[in-house]
């Protein structure tokens, strides 16, 4: 039964990791910028999915899960502050 719980528990994870997808208002501004960055969206989501993938690994997702009060991946989390910090709107 502890065999399928951790086979169940990896491949979840691995699946979340590759299926985020970050809800983003295209119309609003984060207050960071004084003008809309959505033209931008292409780039900054390519660019936030290669950088949150590229720091994370399987290892690191589930302790960071573990410990997460939102039970967000690290991947999750770094794609999500990457694209709040270029400016956009993330809304979840």
């Amino acid at each position: 039964m502890k065999k399928i719980f951790l086979i169940t528990l990896f491949f979840g994870l691995l699946t979340s990791c590759a299926s985020y997808k970050p809800l983003i208002d295209t119309s609003g501004r984060s207050g960071t910028f004084d003008e809309d960055k959505a033209k931008e969206i292409t780039n900054d989501l390519q660019h936030c999915k290669q950088m949150a993938k590229d720091n994370t690994s399987l290892g690191s997702n589930i302790s960071f899960w573990l410990m997460s009060p939102t039970a967000q991946t690290q991947y999750e989390d770094i794609y999500r502050k990457c694209m709040i910090n270029r400016g956009h709107s993330v809304l979840n």
